[in-house]
């Protein structure tokens, strides 16, 4: 059996061009340019002090951390519809409705947790919520923990979370938030 195999020549290609030490030291030259400049001058770099220092250029749209609103009577704006699950690619919402006792004709949630080890933060969560009650705008930047308990964030640590780009009830006021 013979294969039809075309081979076709490259013409005016020299050696040093085939093993690519020349584009090796030129990235290295590069870098040793940037290196040496950094050092010789340390007060040209940018440096944050963080976590003594927040950052101060993050726009309102950042996707930080997550947390529950709550109504204008104080309780948990959420009526447990399990949009946000339902939208979640990384299935890492989890819900338990019970009915509010308080004579309103709706359903809240028992248990709401969100596990951020398995979260990859898209916020397709805040875009489902029918009735805005999840939100990512607390402004933090990391969590930090010892356990993997420590990255499960239950209702009531998803409650105390505040803003801190908006006043919660402002937003919902003008109408920016809403669908």
């Amino acid at each position: 059996m013979k294969k039809n195999i075309k081979v076709i020549e490259r013409y005016n290609v020299q050696w040093k061009h085939r093993i690519f030490i020349p584009a090796i030291i030129e990235g290295l030259t590069i870098t040793a340019k940037h290196l040496l400049g950094n050092v010789n001058d340390i007060n040209r770099m940018d440096v944050l002090e963080y976590p003594e220092e927040q950052p101060k250029d993050i726009s309102g749209r950042y996707r930080g951390l997550h947390r529950l609103t709550h109504r204008e009577d104080g309780g948990v704006a959420c009526v447990a519809c399990f949009m946000c699950a339902s939208a979640c690619p990384s299935e890492c919402i989890f819900i338990e409705a019970t009915q509010r006792e308080d004579g309103v004709d709706e359903k809240m949630p028992q248990r709401f947790a969100i596990d951020t080890l398995e979260c990859v933060f898209c916020g397709y969560c805040v875009e489902a919520c029918p009735c805005d009650a999840i939100r990512m705008d607390t402004g933090i930047f990391s969590l930090i923990g010892n356990k993997r308990e420590d990255f499960l964030l239950e209702k009531e640590q998803l409650l105390s979370h505040r803003g801190a780009f908006a006043n919660e009830n402002s937003i919902a006021k003008s109408g920016v938030a809403s669908k």
